[in-house]
């Protein structure tokens, strides 16, 4: 996916399967704290349904929305971890196994420090080598 784009456009656009079948809409964002890149996509798959994360890379964004080259049934059975804070580095980790993607090196990304007014995790910088997923588009504060 272009790593150029502004997260917060993608919050309201549709998403489709890699079937072009539409699965819902994304409903929120989350950062690499290390790069400020942007790694997942919480995606509301229903009106009575939940958020399904999905990863933002290999997907395409074009104009009628974001394409996620996976099945719908997959996308849909992803773990459900809530929205709204920080993915933990083990749900990082089984959402990475869910979808069959390799692992980033960690010479890619170098430890994160956590940002300032995360939920749930030290607001002290971090040393301990994990990638951390959680910071959502749009919260800076």
């Amino acid at each position: 996916m272009q790593t150029d784009i502004d997260p917060r456009s993608l919050i309201g656009r549709k998403a489709f399967d890699r079937n072009g079948t539409k699965i819902g809409t994304v409903d929120e964002v989350y950062l690499d704290d290390a790069t400020g890149v942007p790694e997942w996509a919480a995606v509301r798959t229903g009106l009575f349904s939940r958020d399904a994360f999905v990863p933002l890379e290999p997907s395409e964004l074009d104009t009628d929305g974001l394409h996620i080259p996976f099945e719908r049934a997959l996308i849909k059975d992803a773990p459900d971890f809530g929205v709204g804070r920080h993915l933990s580095p083990e749900q990082e980790l089984q959402l990475y196994h869910h979808y069959g993607l390799d692992l980033p090196s960690p010479a890619e990304n170098p430890p994160p420090s956590t940002p300032p007014g995360s939920s749930g995790r030290s607001q002290a910088p971090g040393n301990s080598g994990d990638r951390d997923f959680g910071q959502l588009a749009g919260n800076d504060d």
